[in-house]
């Protein structure tokens, strides 16, 4: 299976809970960030600074009332490019 190249501005999907790790100015850590299946936007993809071959997506994730939330940094796996079933 192909892996799918993620660009700024494409769509994904939280695979799983995404909580803040403390990473994310302004909110109390372990702050539920999105729910597995909440859609999201890629702003940018940068590197794991210790491992350039790492990918780190930066997301701002939709929130209830369909605004987006702040900008979060997920690993690849976190996300999925395809609507959840």
């Amino acid at each position: 299976m192909q892996e799918y190249s993620l660009q700024p501005g494409d769509t994904v999907y939280a695979r799983q809970a995404i909580i803040n790790d403390g990473s994310v100015p302004g909110l109390e850590q372990n702050a539920l960030l999105a729910v597995a299946g909440t859609r999201g936007v890629v702003i940018d993809i940068g590197h794991f600074e210790v491992q350039p071959r790492l990918k780190v997506l930066q997301v701002r994730f939709e929130n209830a009332d369909g605004s987006l939330g702040p900008g979060v940094g997920c690993w690849p796996y976190e996300v999925e490019w395809r609507e959840p079933r």
